[in-house]
């Protein structure tokens, strides 16, 4: 659980911005959203199928930006 120290020199603006910027580091909020509804299997299964494809669209296109530099 993210959690940040208030220094007596610091204002509650500049803390807030502390405390969004390490939730957003640690992906509290995203997750929070991502549970906030009920996901079938199927769901979760398609989301997994798309992000893996995704994954090696980005390997095949870094392979062959490598490539293209030999």
């Amino acid at each position: 659980m993210p959690g940040i120290k208030v220094y007596p020199n610091e204002s509650f603006d500049e803390a807030y911005r502390k405390f969004k910027k390490q939730t957003d580091r640690n992906l509290v909020v995203t997750e929070a959203r991502a549970r906030r509804y009920f996901e079938p299997n199927t769901e979760i299964r398609k989301k997994q199928k798309i992000s893996a494809r995704k994954k090696m669209l980005k390997r095949l296109y870094m392979l062959r930006r490598y490539e293209s530099r030999l």
